[in-house]
């Protein structure tokens, strides 16, 4: 594990460019959203919300349901436009001296804070660590720390005593938790603790409810933190819509169902891993133990296989862009058997013709 303050990285890349224009008539392994979502039942309370767009967004019933998911009073919870405003809204309002992003790990964190005009250092994760996290490896003058957990793009769940192990006064310490409601029990989870001082969890609703294009997430931090980003929010910051999708993706219906989706998650990335396996002979080595709804892996060629993918009818999700990584490594969704199979046919032919 190293520190780093090197840039030459494409920060504002994501897995929707590889879909965009004529990415759309491929099969999506770029982007971390399910595959089968939004629901019917879900679609219908967004749809049924529309009568009400005549009126200005009132976000107390959602921000109340987040409360009560999460057992935290009301004033520890702020919704937001999808987790990506709310890494604007720290950028903007936190006073900060020594920031410090742990990578790989999703770039937004960082792109925020450089626009808001802070320096940001870097702790880059070793793959010969297995890209696990050592809290020593963090400067003690670090007054914010950002780290993803499970971590885009590596799929590493980090203990949460160790992260929590992260916490001291006058440092604010945030905790990317997007896509911690696909890990089954969601082991490892900070949100809802109020013993970790400068606590900072974000949490999306756009992965396992497939909401990437209505924006809604939601900040679980002490009231003052609280109060301080929605400041720095503009008027009615989330739409009726995304409220009522809010409100439904907090009751026990919709829990269970993500509980029953992320054991799903689970036996579909176990099958990908065993297949991703048997190209151990051409290089390819997957990042394990993968705990995310993705899984990262890294092969000779990595580009030439990507473009082949493309021809191929599969979107991936190129890795060189992730500050710690390069052009070796690619990211891929996890997705139901069948589409892995379909995946894993097309992988064997590219993997060939780039070796020719």
């Amino acid at each position: 594990m190293r520190t780093d303050r090197a840039g030459g990285h494409d920060l504002r890349h994501h897995g929707d460019a590889e879909v965009r224009d004529d990415g759309a008539r491929l099969t999506d392994l770029a982007v971390n959203v399910r595959a089968d979502t939004p629901p019917a039942w879900l679609r219908e309370r967004i749809a049924g919300s529309l009568a009400g767009l005549a009126a200005y967004p009132d976000g107390r019933q959602a921000r109340a349901a987040v409360a009560v998911r999460h057992g935290v009073p009301v004033e520890r919870v702020l919704l937001t436009a999808g987790a990506a405003e709310a890494f604007v809204l720290l950028a903007r309002a936190l006073t900060v001296r020594h920031a410090v992003v742990v990578h790989p790990q999703f770039t937004e964190p960082e792109a925020a804070l450089r626009d808001a005009g802070h320096e940001v250092h870097r702790v880059l994760l070793r793959e010969e660590d297995g890209f696990r996290f050592d809290p020593a490896a963090v400067p003690e003058e670090a007054d914010l720390v950002v780290v993803g957990n499970p971590t885009n793009p590596t799929s590493v769940l980090h203990p949460a005593d160790t992260i929590a192990g992260l916490a001291r006064p006058g440092r604010t310490l945030v905790v990317d938790e997007a896509f911690l409601d696909a890990v089954p029990g969601e082991r490892e989870a900070l949100a809802g603790r109020t013993d970790v001082p400068g606590l900072v969890v974000l949490r999306s609703l756009t992965k396992t409810w497939g909401l990437a294009g209505l924006r809604i997430g939601y900040v679980l931090a002490a009231p003052e933190t609280i109060a301080g980003l929605e400041r720095a929010q503009p008027l009615w910051p989330v739409s009726t819509p995304a409220l009522a999708a809010a409100v439904a993706c907090m009751e026990p219906r919709a829990l269970a169902e993500a509980a029953h989706a992320a054991h799903r998650v689970a036996t579909d990335r176990a099958h990908l891993v065993a297949g991703l396996r048997e190209f151990a002979p051409d290089g390819l080595r997957v990042v394990e133990p993968a705990q995310g709804p993705f899984v990262l892996v890294r092969l000779p060629r990595a580009t030439d296989v990507r473009r082949h993918l493309r021809d191929l009818g599969f979107a991936v999700r190129r890795g060189d862009t992730f500050p710690g990584l390069g052009e070796e490594w690619l990211r891929l969704a996890v997705r139901d058997r069948a589409t892995v199979n379909s995946f894993l046919q097309a992988l064997d032919q590219a993997v060939t013709l780039a070796q020719h």
